[in-house]
């Protein structure tokens, strides 16, 4: 069954609101005549919110700006697999429609972390997977396929023995989408109403050239041997200069249009249209400083361009003003404009203006008019090829082979002829892959530019050498409650660990609820299953006394009656004004409720007086029989506040909704899987309305579920549902808005809520969550030498091989031993603010410290009472409140002038601040790299959000928080992560 981890998975749930990605709008103009024009329904983003909202004290302002399914992770085939041994399969599935499967045994990102790769191509489109590769297991093409839903298929799937076979592949690959771009750019004169009127602009501005001189470089057509976007590099027909720059590894060629042929005979300028018409995306350069501009796509006649991004220039401040029209059928798309769209720093305004283009024309790509075309060009390939290769079926190919079994044990004159074979094949790999590079089909990872900063996902040491196998954990304070092997423990990084239950009670689920003064376990040992319940202060108070670790035998009394032989339980996560507990044993649910408490004076009081158990608190309610006994659990929040509530069950092969106040089941989604993995049943809450992100296997899912009327609900397709699928199945997701994070035995996927895009992938050998209700916390194993030098990666880092490139030294995060080390457990920390862009309210002491902060509204009980917090327990009112300003703080507002809340920080020896002040961090914390930063410390700096006096937005690399970043800035060393561009990795070996 799931741990506390799977179950703390509902509990990272966010408010968010899509609006910030723009409103669909029917735009319609008129021409100089006053004619109407066409009309078209665009989404507008120009990064408005409502000015009269106040902002959240202790916020920060922040547009993250992330590439979305970057290439170097999306074209697998020619990184992974093209000149590497790789074994490829041919076969036709029930429907007798032919497909491509290619297989390969890969590493890590070259950190010693072997795993399969898997590329399914079909008409439908391709199917990436990684799975865990492991020496004494291995798979065949049938589990392969298996994984990939892919069941009922004509006969055993043959292998391709032709080394040709990769260039076919190859132009498979090419479908998914060009690693190159080219943009139109067009200078519009203030009060031009038609796209004739632009199109005869000779020549541009002094602001259009400083504009074009920001977005790249000026190179001379004739002779140019780089991307050249359709343009003519031989005779000049195309114009004598463009536009050209290279970001992130994608090279980018600029049609600008006072740079194309101008003809004045020719009104329309047509030479000029063949090229702008043709993109999918145009920047449209206005002139002139008026606060709304007046263009609109209608007055470009183009059938192709979806994406408009209108950009003016202001002399008088120096800045930028961005707005965005993108066509009704786009996908949403990041990253979202800040509020006010106004950018004063030109370098963050040209990266940002890239990024959104380039995410742009990929989501362009996915609409109903290209996917049609892209897949009806792949299958007709498909088709093609398997033509081709039929004559050659029993020829040249096996029937049946394990892919595993790359070098199968034959006679050695058979085996030097599969090593000639092998030799041959990788030879005429490499050459194409080289060949590829040449001409520019592939990511130019070496030659790469952006912004340096710090990823919201960088995680900081927490406790290094962690000598336990950590069940779950749960936050308590700065501290961290965790169930080990060796019992409950409370860790501090600044503090040893203290054993708060021995080992005779395994725990398996925890909550610390710090508001109510209540912690909730679920210790499970078989049948003698049992949920307890703990007052926080008491158990503090044991600690401060340093009385005797407690055993189970000792904590007969805070048993909960009616849960013995449980497996699961769930919490609401934002209880207005009761807990509540869905407790599930085997297949049946009980819900049990918290007691209110009467108000005393004019507050109300949240604890009960100690007197009185913590089981006293709790009442039963009802008991619900579900057909099945559940796996995953989770609770959502219905419209009103006592009334309609849902519990969200999976099991068999489906995820049902159950009505806590009548019991009764409605089907959210039924899997097409011959084995189901269920992950997580993560709500989400979309402008107020409860949505689930159901996941399973390597799928997940947004279901947006209706108002519940009369007792029953219904669950209907939405224009905001989607589905993608992870490279790796994971055992684990956290949503922490604007992002998804995806846990697996040794990587970290993370995808964006509103889309699925994939924006980072991270690799973490020996990774084990442990926690995620508000920071997360994760366990990866570190070699001893690497934790205790303090100083630089280098000496872990392997040497320079042929994958990685000379003179560049690469963090790696070691999992497999070498001779003499010693491998150990470091427990590591991402705080939850870095991820959701503000600050959590939580106490500032850990309970390990004796002193404790009174409450102003102290109930006298006789002994020091447990810290007051802000509570996570809110209204719906507070709830949508909160989403009012999360959407504000996504956008960039924030009420710079508004009281922030004190922090008090943490005691720290005299040493460490003085070597804190010398610039020396913590051996423990951590930093990474990307491709297109320079790995040296004298470069990072931490730096603030900041808005100028005229509230223009003005974002910075990173944010530090003084409470959750408590080591100050992190460390190069020590990092769990691979942050380095895996493009870097296509270095070719031709020996």
């Amino acid at each position: 069954m799931k741990s506390s981890v799977s179950e703390d998975l509902g509990c990272r749930r966010g408010d968010f609101s899509r609006k910030h990605y723009g409103s669909v709008e029917l735009l319609i103009s008129s021409d100089a005549d006053g004619a109407i024009q066409r009309a078209g329904r665009f989404r507008v983003e120009n990064g408005s919110s409502d000015e009269n909202a106040t902002a959240l004290p202790g916020t920060w302002r922040r547009t993250d700006v992330h590439l979305e399914n970057p290439e170097y992770h999306t074209r697998w085939y020619f990184k992974y697999f093209l000149g590497q041994v790789h074994q490829n399969y041919i076969g036709n599935d029930a429907e007798k429609s032919p497909f491509f499967l290619s297989v390969t045994l890969s590493d890590q990102n070259y950190q010693r972390v072997p795993q399969y790769r898997a590329i399914l191509w079909r008409k439908t489109g391709t199917q990436k997977i990684c799975l865990p590769y492991s020496p004494t297991k291995t798979h065949s093409v049938k589990s392969i396929l298996s994984a990939m839903n892919l069941d009922k298929f004509e006969k055993g799937p043959r292998e391709i023995f032709h080394p040709e076979i990769q260039k076919d592949l190859l132009v498979l690959e090419e479908q998914e989408g060009s690693v190159n771009f080219k943009f139109g750019v067009l200078f519009a004169k203030d009060g031009q109403l038609t796209d004739d009127e632009m199109f005869s602009n000779e020549i541009g501005s002094d602001a259009f050239q400083k504009f074009l001189h920001l977005l790249g470089d000026t190179i001379t057509l004739k002779g140019w041997t780089g991307y050249r976007g359709g343009l003519d590099t031989k005779n000049d027909t195309t114009g004598i200069h463009s536009v050209y720059t290279v970001y992130q590894g994608h090279e980018i060629m600029f049609h600008v249009s006072t740079m194309l042929p101008y003809s004045k005979e020719n009104k329309q300028q047509v030479e000029r249209k063949r090229h702008i018409g043709n993109d999918i995306v145009t920047i449209v350069f206005e002139e002139g400083e008026e606060p709304t501009p007046a263009f609109k796509p209608s007055m470009i006649r183009s059938h192709f361009t979806h994406i408009f991004a209108l950009v003016r220039y202001d002399q008088q401040n120096d800045n930028y003003r961005l707005k965005i029209f993108s066509e009704e059928s786009v996908p949403l798309f990041g990253p979202p404009l800040p509020s006010p769209p106004v950018f004063t720093d030109h370098q963050e305004f040209r990266d940002f203006l890239l990024v959104k283009l380039i995410n742009g024309e990929k989501a362009t790509l996915e609409t109903p008019t290209f996917a049609q075309k892209r897949r009806r060009t792949l299958d007709m390939l498909i088709r093609s090829l398997y033509q081709d290769l039929m004559p050659d079926l029993h020829k040249n190919m096996l029937n049946r082979r394990s892919f595993s079994d790359v070098l199968p044990e034959s006679p050695k004159s058979a085996r030097k002829k599969e090593e000639a074979r092998q030799a041959e094949f990788v030879r005429i790999g490499q050459a194409l892959k080289l060949k590829s590079i040449v001409r520019g089909g592939a990511p130019s990872g070496l030659a790469a530019s952006g912004i340096f900063k710090k990823e919201p996902w960088e995680p900081q040491c927490f406790c290094s050498n962690f000598p336990h196998e950590a069940v779950c954990a749960d936050p308590w304070g700065q501290a961290l409650l965790v169930s080990t092997d060796a019992g409950v423990l409370l860790v501090d990084d600044d503090l040893p660990s203290v054993p708060v239950f021995d080992r005779t009670l395994p725990v398996k689920q925890m909550h610390v609820l710090e508001a109510l003064d209540l912690l909730i376990l679920r210790a499970d040992k078989g049948k003698d299953a049992r949920l307890f319940v703990f007052r926080l202060s008491a158990v503090q108070k044991s600690i401060e006394e340093k009385q005797v670790v407690k055993s189970k035998c000792d904590c007969r009394e805070n048993k909960l009656e009616k849960t013995k032989g449980c497996h699961l339980y769930a919490i609401n996560t934002h209880h207005s004004r009761e807990l509540r507990i869905v407790v599930a044993i085997r297949n049946k649910l009980l819900l049990i409720t918290r007691k209110h408490k009467p108000s005393t004076g004019t507050s109300i009081s949240l604890l009960s007086p100690l007197l009185e158990s913590p089981v006293e608190e709790f009442q039963y309610i009802r008991e619900i029989c579900l057909s099945d006994s559940p796996v995953v659990m989770t609770l959502v929040d219905g419209p009103a506040e006592e009334s309609d509530n849902l519990i969200c069950v999976a099991y068999r092969h489906q995820f049902d909704v159950v009505n806590e106040s009548t019991g009764e089941a409605f089907r959210l989604h039924h899997v097409e899987a011959n084995r189901v993995n269920f992950v997580a049943a993560i709500d989400v809450y979309e402008d107020g309305d409860a949505g689930l992100l159901l996941c399973y296997n390597y799928s997940c899912i947004y279901k947006k579920v209706c108002p519940f009327n009369g007792g029953s609900f219904l669950v209907q397709p939405s224009a905001s549902d989607f589905q993608f699928c992870w490279n790796q199945a994971p055992y684990a997701i956290v949503c922490a808005f604007p992002y998804l994070l995806a846990f697996t035995t040794d990587s970290m996927e993370i995808r964006l809520v509103v889309n699925g895009n994939l924006v980072h992938t991270s690799v973490v050998p020996q990774l084990q969550l442990v926690a995620s209700r508000s920071d997360i916390y994760f366990t990866a194993t570190a070699a001893v030498h690497e934790v205790s030098s303090g100083g630089s990666s280098k000496g872990t880092s392997a040497h320079n091989s042929p994958q990685t490139p000379p003179g560049r030294d690469t963090p790696v995060f070691p999992s497999s031993l070498g001779e003499g080390e010693i491998q150990s457990k470091n427990l590591y920390k991402i705080p939850l603010r870095n991820l959701v862009g503000r600050s959590i309210e939580r106490p500032l002491k850990s309970p390990l410290v004796s002193k404790v902060i009174t409450p102003p509204t102290s109930i006298g009980l006789g002994i020091a009472a447990i810290p007051v917090t802000h509570s996570l327990s809110l209204s719906r009112m507070e709830i949508k409140e909160i989403a009012s300003r999360t959407r504000r703080e996504l956008l960039g507002l924030s009420d710079e002038g508004g009281p922030k809340p004190e922090r008090a920080p943490k005691a720290k020896s005299k040493a460490r601040k003085r070597l804190e002040s010398q610039g020396v961090t913590k051996p423990g914390t951590v930093r990474s790299t990307s491709s297109d930063r320079i790995t040296s410390d004298s470069l990072e700096s931490p730096s603030t959000s900041e808005a100028n006096p005229e509230g223009h937005y003005h974002s910075t690399s990173s944010e530090q928080d003084p409470v959750a970043d408590r080591e100050g800035s992190p460390g190069w060393s020590n990092s769990p992560f691979q942050l380095t561009a895996s493009s870097d990795e296509d270095i070719i070996d031709l020996k």
